[in-house]
């Protein structure tokens, strides 16, 4: 999920996202990816705005440090989180079932 870089750790987060829903959040995971809902359409961008800002407040960082690099278009995305390492990262998300 993470490697680094010189001083840079770049981590990659598979989600699945489910736009249009009533409200904006994380719903837990399905199977390796995170299920996020939105609350934005799958418009001109929209839903994928909404996306990079959950996850910039959940994990404390600038939207900057968040790129989708995979899955512009799709509900299946790759997002890249620049700044923090795994551990944080697993610190902060909800856990997975067993």
């Amino acid at each position: 999920m993470c490697r680094v870089r010189a001083d840079l750790v770049q981590c990659h987060l598979e989600i699945k996202v489910i736009p249009g829903s009533s409200r904006t959040e994380i719903a837990g995971w399905l199977g390796d990816a995170l299920k996020i809902k939105v609350a934005a359409p799958p418009e001109k961008g929209k839903a994928n705005q909404a996306v990079i800002k959950l996850l910039a407040t959940l994990f404390g960082i600038n939207e900057a440090a968040l790129t989708i690099v995979n899955g512009g278009t799709s509900q299946r995305k790759v997002i890249e989180i620049k700044g923090l390492t795994q551990q944080q990262i697993e610190k902060l998300l909800p856990l997975r079932d067993a």
